[in-house]
This record gives structure tokens, sequence and C-alpha cells, in this order.
């Protein structure tokens, strides 16, 4: 299991590129084939709106890897 952490900048960030920050893939577009394709999940369920909008606190699972999204340093 590989672990990561994103610390938010602002509100929200789209499911798609959340996985290209984090270096899951390597670009928004194979974020959003990821997406579409059912293999990403949010809070245990599989999520396939490729911009929903994750918000601090929730975890994204993608495979073996969980990234835990983070509130904003004010």
């Amino acid at each position: 299991m590989q672990l990561l952490e994103l610390r938010l900048e602002g509100d929200y960030v789209e499911l798609n590129l959340l996985l290209k920050l984090v270096g899951v893939c390597d670009s928004g577009g194979a974020g959003k084939r990821l997406v579409a394709e059912g293999l990403v999940s949010v809070d245990g369920t599989v999520e396939l709106r490729k911009t929903f909008k994750v918000r601090a606190g929730q975890l994204v699972t993608l495979g073996d890897v969980e990234i835990s999204v983070l509130p904003e340093i004010d």
C-alpha cells in the first residue's frame, strides 16, 4: 500500500487533476481515463465523475494507492 498526501490550495481539487498532481498519472487526460474506467474511489465509493470536487478530509483510492486530502494552510 502506498500512502500519499495532497494539501489543497483552495476549497477543492478536481479528481482527475488530483491524480496528476500526486504523480499517479502523467496528465489530466490520463486521470480522466482512470476515473471513467471505474478504477478510482472516493471515501470507499467508486467515483465516475472526472471533475468531482475532492475536498479536505476525503480519501481517494486507486489500486494500492491511497491519497489523503489535507486542508489548505492559512
